[in-house]
């Protein structure tokens, strides 16, 4: 492991507290930007090149699921390089906003959408789980085909240019773009939330219990607590150094809430996660028999939160 934590970030709005840990707090941390979002930092954990990522909870709770079902159907162990959810960042759903190309007239609506394909930023992103969601929520049989566009940008070039008909973002990184005069401009269609909470700490296996992972988790609090009582710095940072308009970053911080306490993360997540999953066809295979909560627990979490 590297001597100085690698951690893995998407560099949007939400990521403002781990700024504020490094700048005032002394977070000593690498903090390597993902643009095209989880399922690359699920990538990049399970080959050794992070030891923290901060990502979406269907992201992390599918590649685990998944992960976990195939070492039971072959009997192995898991590796080092497999990685647990240790921390609960922000206690609120995710909006996403399901768009299209501002010129794609056919495409009014979400009903539009059935048999549609679908830009994700890579398989096993929180925009590809979102696809499956959205199939279950409008009773859909058949999931969408999945085009693999990378990163924001590239999803927005792909509705305009044909390539897909349409893809979910965070509404608020997606709303500056609602424009015709905008790069790649999109149109929005409808919403589906999360039905979880929607950002999550993991760690790998190696960093369990170590004082490197204690002290992380103490810095990210300090930073939470400095974005909640320095609001006004906060949308000056999210709306110069991100790509967000100055109203837009305030009107989001309405709607967010971090965890006072980042540590650990409830039982009944990861089991509702799971089953929300496994009912929208994301992940498929036994992940744990009827009943036994210890193989949740030992395959999903580092950090065990009790329940209210």
């Amino acid at each position: 492991m590297s001597s100085s934590l690698r951690v893995g970030y998407v560099p949007e709005h939400f990521s403002t507290p781990l700024y504020f840990a490094r700048t005032y707090f002394s977070l000593s941390a690498d903090l390597i930007p993902f643009l095209s979002g989880t399922g690359h930092m699920v990538t990049a954990l399970r080959a050794g090149e992070l030891d923290i990522a901060i990502g979406l909870t269907e992201g992390w709770i599918a590649a685990i699921a998944k992960e976990v079902a195939a070492y039971q159907a072959a009997e192995k162990t898991p590796s080092d390089n497999d990685f647990k959810v240790v921390g609960t960042f922000v206690e609120t759903p995710l909006c996403w906003a399901i768009s299209t190309g501002y010129g794609r007239e056919r495409i009014t609506n979400v009903q539009d959408l059935k048999g549609k394909k679908v830009g994700v930023s890579r398989g096993g992103s929180g925009s590809y789980v979102m696809s499956y969601v959205l199939k279950d929520r409008e009773g859909w049989d058949q999931p969408f085909e999945c085009v693999p566009l990378q990163t924001f940008e590239g999803l927005r070039k792909g509705v305009n240019d044909g390539t897909v008909d349409f893809f979910m973002w965070e509404y608020f990184t997606s709303k500056r773009y609602y424009s015709s005069d905008t790069l790649h401009p999109i149109k929005k269609v409808g919403e589906i939330y999360t039905p979880w909470s929607s950002w999550k700490i993991v760690a790998r296996t190696p960093l369990m219990d170590t004082p490197a992972l204690d002290s992380f988790l103490d810095k990210v609090n300090a930073g939470i607590k400095y974005f909640e009582e320095h609001q006004e710095e906060a949308v000056q940072y999210i709306s110069t150094k991100l790509d967000y308009e100055e109203e837009d970053a305030k009107e989001w911080m309405k709607t967010v809430r971090f965890a006072r306490d980042v540590r650990g993360v409830k039982k009944s997540v990861i089991k509702d996660t799971v089953e929300m999953l496994q009912k929208a066809g994301v992940i498929e295979g036994e992940v744990w028999r009827k009943g036994d909560e210890s193989t949740m627990v030992e395959k999903f979490v580092g950090i065990l939160r009790e329940e209210d």
